[in-house]
């Protein structure tokens, strides 16, 4: 496993929290680390965009590559020394386009591997409103295929749906789909209370 230098988002964090509400905090163990994004050592961590629609639905994307069960609330990777509000408003415009007003700060999640006590990634995730623009994809490299939306009760069957991925070689993660998947599944579930607690 690489690892990465220490990165301290404390001081981001709590400036964060006063603008957008305290998150959610968890600790997740994972199994299995030798797939990107969380092999990656030029990631510190990523954002995860909770995008609520006009109708109140939220946007699920697949890639072209996944699983056909691969729905999820898109992610963008954190570039090193950038902020981490800074990739969520780059994140937001290269995947979906749309104009945007964040609403809260739901959850920061801190994922381990089995045995260890250092943080081997993070996921931070943000309720944002749509506000305008069209649905498009601007950054043709994100491969993404299609988007969906789903009620924010189906949280749940999404993330039972990723830990549901049985085990196949995965290239273009350099791994495979089976503990991505349940990495994935991590973040449905603490969006899916953070947004239940109000």
């Amino acid at each position: 496993m690489v690892e990465r230098p220490e990165v301290d988002f404390d001081v981001e964090l709590a400036g964060l929290a006063g603008r957008w509400g305290t998150p959610l905090r968890v600790i997740a163990e994972l199994d299995d680390v030798t797939f990107d994004p969380v092999r990656d050592p030029s990631r510190t961590g990523e954002v995860l965009m909770v995008v609520r629609r006009p109708n109140g639905r939220l946007l699920l994307s697949i890639k072209t590559f996944y699983p056909r069960t691969g729905w999820r609330l898109p992610t963008g990777g954190i570039h090193p020394g950038e902020s981490i509000e800074a990739a969520l408003v780059r994140e937001i415009d290269e995947e979906t386009g749309l104009e945007h007003e964040t609403r809260r700060f739901l959850a920061v999640i801190e994922y381990r591997a089995a045995g260890r006590t250092r943080p081997v990634f993070h996921t931070f995730c943000f309720l944002v409103d749509e506000t305008g623009g069209t649905l498009t994809v601007k950054d043709a490299a994100e491969r993404i295929e299609a988007f969906r939306e789903v009620e924010p009760d189906e949280l749940l069957t999404v993330a039972a749906t990723l830990d549901a991925i049985g085990s196949a070689d995965a290239p273009e993660i350099g791994g495979d789909w089976a503990p991505w998947g349940r990495f994935r599944a991590v973040a449905h579930r603490a969006v899916h209370r953070a947004l239940a607690r109000g």
